[in-house]
């Protein structure tokens, strides 16, 4: 018998509907996803501090804070990456379980992996934000140093110089940071999310 066959998940008496009601908010999961140097924790970080101001409890996953201690034992190869983002999904879950809002900026290079985190959560409860901006400003950018590094070929498996970034095609918010500064970005992401993360 494996011990899959002796999980028996517990149910409990306080439900997330009661958790939404005692917070007055929609929990939501608010994933930012983009190249390296696009602007995603930045953003996030702003969006989170205006949702705070308006009175949303909410919690925010950023990728090398998460490195540093939950995922520290992965790598950057597809198979780490794919777990990293799998790991992530089921925290972020348990954020949407408790009524707390949670914004999370990932790379998340893969559709696949953005899509079995949509598929965690119900319909609507995933919102999923695409920080747009061109490898070339990103590499100008390059605020870790991590863009020369890979070109150096001192870092393997890099977003968008070795290993892919597939975009997003059904977004729900699109965001040109090459075009707009970050409070400017904020704003548009509020406005757009604020409608449905207030209980009705």
């Amino acid at each position: 018998m494996t011990a899959e066959k002796n999980i028996v998940p517990h149910g409990h008496i306080i439900s997330m509907h009661d958790r939404r009601e005692l917070l007055a908010q929609n929990s939501k999961i608010i994933w930012f996803t983009g190249l390296s140097g696009s602007g995603k924790s930045t953003i996030a970080g702003r969006v989170e501090e205006m949702l705070n101001e308006r009175g949303f409890l909410t919690y925010l996953l950023d990728g090398d804070n998460i490195r540093t201690g939950l995922n520290k034992n992965l790598g950057f190869n597809d198979e780490d990456r794919n777990e990293n983002i799998r790991r992530i999904g089921e925290v972020s879950k348990l954020f949407i379980d408790a009524g707390v809002i949670v914004l999370t900026a990932f790379i998340s290079p893969f559709k696949a992996d953005r899509q079995l985190v949509r598929d965690l959560v119900a319909k609507g409860d995933f919102i999923e934000i695409f920080i747009n901006c061109p490898l070339e400003i990103c590499e100008l950018r390059d605020p870790k140093g991590l863009y020369k590094k890979a070109r150096a070929g001192e870092i393997k498996d890099f977003t968008g110089i070795s290993s892919p970034f597939e975009i997003p095609h059904r977004a729900e918010i699109e965001i040109r940071s090459d075009q707009m500064g970050v409070e400017q970005a904020a704003e548009k992401i509020v406005k757009l999310i604020k409608p449905k993360i207030e209980l009705d």
